[in-house]
């Protein structure tokens, strides 16, 4: 028999304290931490797999240049160094919250999160970015090293710029994980968004500028990717990180990933109102 489950709108009520819910948000990302202890060959096997992805490119791009100096001011040092960086940066800002959310559905165990006194946009977040701290000390920082080791990267540009990056990349964790989460709460209403998910993957692994710069595509395509946030994800810090965004643009341009924080955020809170506004529980 179906059963209908009204669930009020998520949130922390007023009397908890600042300090309490760091704790609680802190321990739910001290468990996605423990919890991606069980899967460690997954990332050594990513290792490997992110140095064929970078060495693939490496050929593709050396036979481009072999016939032109620099394309749209990217020499090949730089692109060597955009595609490397890039797909190191990717290791830690990718996240699975949307397929977290998809296998709560599917196999019934959702309700055990909606009776949780918490917010739930929140612990998603959490336990996604206890996982990203894994990668970055199992995967992330080694491909880091092998690919240094190998290819001729550059540096960051300068010391400002390095630290400038690295508050970008953590800007790209938070705006990927807001997307995964709101592109997760279809599936209270949809049952299944396989085809939705792999849609956004694609989406964001061509429009977030990890594949190919921005600025190689057309004018009429950039002014449609400048509004929306994908590029503030992979372009925007590795423009940072080889010193192409300088001064009142590198400000704006963290600035801007900041609003589509906000922005993204408020998006999932109020899709996951929505979706949870009547829940079907199939069961006797």
């Amino acid at each position: 028999m179906a059963e209908a489950i009204t669930h009020p709108p998520i949130g922390i009520g007023p009397s908890s304290s600042i300090a309490r819910s760091a704790r609680l948000y802190w321990a739910f990302a001290r468990v996605g931490f423990i919890n991606t202890l069980a899967y460690r060959l997954r990332y050594y096997t990513g290792i490997v797999t992110y140095f064929i992805y970078v060495s693939v490119y490496y050929f593709i791009w050396k036979a481009i240049y072999a016939h032109s100096a620099s394309i749209e001011g990217f020499d090949f040092a730089h692109m060597l160094t955009y595609i490397g960086v890039g797909w190191i940066i990717r290791s830690f800002y990718f996240n699975n919250i949307d397929q977290d959310l998809a296998y709560q559905v599917i196999e019934g165990r959702l309700a055990m999160d909606l009776i949780k006194p918490v917010n739930i946009q929140l612990m998603y977040v959490s336990r996604a970015a206890g996982e990203s701290v894994f990668r970055l000390a199992l995967l992330t920082i080694p491909t880091a090293l092998i690919l240094f080791l190998v290819y001729p990267l550059r540096r960051p540009a300068s010391v400002g710029h390095a630290g400038a990056f690295l508050v970008s990349v953590s800007l790209s964790f938070l705006i990927v994980a807001a997307i995964n989460f709101a592109v997760g709460t279809f599936a209270l209403r949809l049952q299944s968004i396989l085809g939705l998910m792999r849609a956004k993957f694609f989406l964001l692994e061509l429009f977030s500028g990890l594949l190919l710069p921005i600025s190689f595509f057309p004018q009429v395509v950039q002014k449609i990717m400048g509004v929306m946030p994908f590029e503030s994800i992979s372009y925007v810090p590795m423009l940072i990180y080889l010193g192409k965004l300088n001064g009142a643009g590198l400000a704006r341009a963290i600035a801007l990933q900041v609003v589509w924080v906000a922005v993204l955020f408020a998006i999932g809170g109020r899709l996951w109102r929505w979706s949870t506004r009547k829940v079907i529980i199939q069961g006797g």
